[in-house]
């Protein structure tokens, strides 16, 4: 349920009851009550003048009245100049969040395949070292953003590039097979992210030696 849209379609009866006015929901214009006033929900109604041929207030109340004696929706009103404020019916708020309540995917898009393909990467652990809650919270990070682009519309793609050790592990890597000379945490005696870590440093300065 959608309120502006029942107070838009109400509208529509209502001009047709008071000026016999055939107009469409699409050409009533409902906004959100400026703050200054009371009010949820504004009906402009400057474009029915030429019907009603009445001033704008006058056009506004005739209106209220008629919304608030045949529906459930309007619980008061007020009219400034062509704007005409109303205060929904609590009873209309209560019954929007029940039906909100009773849908579970409430405000979600649903995918077609029409719609834009999504692609979201994430979860890169260093898979040299243990795991621990920082990888955690880049799971659940990248998992909720793909759910978000999900609830919008898209056709989402989930990738989580497994053993992705980086350029920084390869020029570790790199380093350990040129000046290594078969060095393991064990012979070294040093632990297996701080020995990748020394030769992460070699390469940089075999590097900067050759740039020279």
């Amino acid at each position: 349920m959608n309120i502006a849209t029942l107070i838009a379609e109400a509208a529509v009866e209502a001009l047709k009851a008071l000026y016999g006015a055939d107009v469409t929901a699409q050409q009533v214009q409902v906004q959100k009550t400026r703050p200054e006033f009371e009010g949820h929900l504004t009906l402009v109604t400057f474009p029915f003048l030429r019907m009603s041929r009445k001033k704008p207030e006058d056009t506004g109340r005739d209106i209220a009245e008629w919304l608030m004696q045949h529906t459930d929706l309007v619980a008061g009103y007020n009219v400034v100049k062509g704007f005409l404020n109303l205060v929904i019916a609590p009873a209309k708020w209560l019954q929007l969040l029940a039906e909100i309540d009773a849908d579970a995917r409430y405000g979600l898009v649903a995918p077609t395949s029409e719609s834009p393909l999504v692609m979201i990467e994430y979860s890169s652990p260093n898979t040299n070292k243990p795991l621990h809650l920082g990888h955690v919270r880049n799971n659940l990070l990248g998992w909720a953003v793909a759910q978000i682009a999900e609830a919008n519309g898209n056709r989402v793609v989930k990738t989580n590039i497994v053993n992705d050790r980086g350029i920084h592990i390869c020029k570790s890597m790199l380093a350990w097979l040129k000046w290594g000379n078969g060095e393991t945490p064990e012979s070294s005696g040093k632990k297996g992210d701080h020995l990748i870590g020394d030769y992460y440093v070699a390469f940089d300065k075999h590097y900067r030696e050759r740039r020279r």
